[in-house]
Formats: C-alpha cells, structure tokens, sequence
C-alpha cells in the first residue's frame, strides 16, 4: 500500500495556530520599536532647534525672534520629506527663555506613545508628560 502524500487539516490549523501566536507576540513589540524610534527622532530634531536657538540668541542676545527659523521652513521634520509624527513647537516665553514642544500628531500611530508630550527648554531641562524616565529614556539622546 502506499501512503498519502501531504498534509493532514489538523497538521495544517498547528502551523497556522502557531503562527497566529507568534504574530499576536510579535506584531505589538514592532510598533512599540517603531514608536520607540520615532520619538528618538523628536528629541534629535528638538536638541537641534535648542542648539539653533542658543546660536540664535548668542548673535542678538535675544530668543526673541527665533520663531521665524522654524516658521519660514529652513527647519524641516522628517528631513526629506516623509510623514510627520510629531508637530514641533518654539514658543518664546521672554528674551532669555524658550521651550521646545513635541507633541505627538493626532490621527498617526504616534498619537498612542507612551512618553506623550516632550519638551525641552532654554536650561537643557528634557521632561514627558506620560510615562516614566525609564520607559522613555529622556535622560540621553536615543
């Protein structure tokens, strides 16, 4: 006699179950990753805009003005183009003070980060509004 060749159903639904396990693990822990990576990329863009801000401010001696660099687009996020996860914000609160604002933009996969909001200000002072130093790992760059 000779035996079938192939695969039996019961076989067939293990693999699938299994894979279906592995995915329902794996896929979460992407997008975290990818959350994760995004985020460093915030606090790149906003340690950049600070250290163009001190610059700024060591040419006028004033934060005063500094807006514009951001507003007249010599600043892009993401560079070359690309979808945008974080709208950046540099709200001058007085001629010696600035703080730099990233929020995460509604309505993309960044919206649900963990840290929340990140800020930096004109003292080098990094904060979150979510989340725990640990989790975010504002204290350092990415």
């Amino acid at each position: 006699m000779r035996r079938p060749r192939g695969f039996t159903l019961i076989e067939l639904m293990v693999v699938v179950a299994i894979v279906a396990i592995l995915a329902a693990i794996a896929y979460p822990s992407y997008q975290e990753q990818v959350r994760k990576s995004r985020r460093g990329q915030a606090k790149v863009d906003m340690v950049e805009l600070a250290q163009r801000a001190e610059r700024f401010h060591s040419v006028n001696n004033t934060y005063a003005g500094f807006k514009g660099s951001l507003a007249t687009g010599d600043f892009t996020s993401p560079r070359g183009g690309g979808t945008v996860f974080y709208d950046l914000d540099v709200p001058i609160e007085s001629s010696t003070a600035f703080t730099i604002t990233a929020t995460p933009k509604s309505g993309t996969p960044q919206a649900v980060d963990r840290c929340g909001i990140l800020t930096i200000n004109a003292a080098g002072t990094r904060t979150h509004s979510q989340g725990t130093d640990d989790e975010c790992q504002f204290g350092s760059l990415p």
